[in-house]
């Protein structure tokens, strides 16, 4: 497969957010593996946060685990569903933690919390702590999902956005350029979505993020934008208030006529 690297983050002149929470997908760690973590794939995302970071911008993430284990795929096969949860969630402090330390050998201050406790290697999650650590400019990786099983690392980046007053949440996909009004990897003519509000996002069920997380966004006027993660200048063009993949907004923006426009001239799927 040929290799579509860019050419580096872009520079941000004056960001138009000043806090913002990054959710990495487990699956957005691999790269072109299989499975588990692509040192090559880290190094990429530890070069968009760092220039982030040092644009001024205060940078939180959640990570998933898709790389490493899903929950839903051990009750498949016959795990109890907590216990596969747990186990999941479990595996996204290996995550956070391969992410920390891609992050502290570009000398960027950084520091893991965990829902579930593990002092050894993180922190606890404790909200005003978090917020001093963002507000000194370092790095918060929150890890362990909620702590609760049967949510989503969706959830929990909707749920930490808002505890921690991010201004909104940066949903990286894995060679996706952002929401489609059908699943590319079944319709090659899936068209792009711009602009789409969250009502609009939740009544088609667009594959945005879990229905319980895009709920908590929308009820609370969480923007998100939806966008590759592959492409290392994306982000910087979205702090830069470029327009770049979906961006899900409340329905009082205007977005939902857009989304709606937009999927039309899709056709429907």
């Amino acid at each position: 497969m040929a290799s579509s690297r860019s050419p580096g983050p872009a520079s941000i002149g004056s960001p138009v957010f000043e806090r913002v929470l990054l959710k990495l997908s487990g699956e957005a760690l691999m790269g072109e593996q299989a499975y588990g973590i692509d040192p090559e794939r880290i190094s990429a995302i530890a070069r968009q946060v760092d220039s982030t970071a040092r644009a001024g911008v205060e940078v939180a993430i959640v990570v998933g685990a898709g790389n490493i284990f899903r929950g839903l795929e051990g009750t498949s096969m016959g795990m109890d569903r907590a216990t596969a949860d747990y186990m999941g969630m479990i595996a996204t402090v290996l995550n956070a933690l391969a992410i920390q330390d891609a992050l502290e050998k570009r000398d960027l201050a950084t520091r893991v919390q965990s829902a579930i406790e593990m002092q050894e290697v993180a922190e606890p999650y404790i909200r005003r702590r978090a917020m001093r650590h963002l507000e000194r400019g370092r790095v918060v990786i929150f890890a362990g999902g909620t702590g609760n099983p049967f949510f989503t690392t969706d959830t929990t980046a909707a749920l930490r956005a808002l505890e921690i007053g991010a201004e909104c949440i940066l949903m990286a996909k894995n060679r996706v350029e952002g929401v489609m009004d059908a699943d590319p990897r079944e319709d090659p003519g899936a068209k792009l979505i711009p602009r789409i509000s969250h009502r609009a996002a939740i009544e088609r069920g667009l594959r945005v993020m879990d229905t319980t997380a895009l709920t908590l966004c929308m009820d609370n006027d969480l923007p998100i934008f939806v966008f590759n993660m592959a492409d290392e200048q994306n982000i910087a063009r979205i702090l830069s208030g470029e327009s770049v993949g979906t961006r899900v907004e409340s329905d009082s923006a205007g977005s939902s006529d857009a989304g709606s426009r937009a999927a039309s001239e899709g056709g429907e799927r």
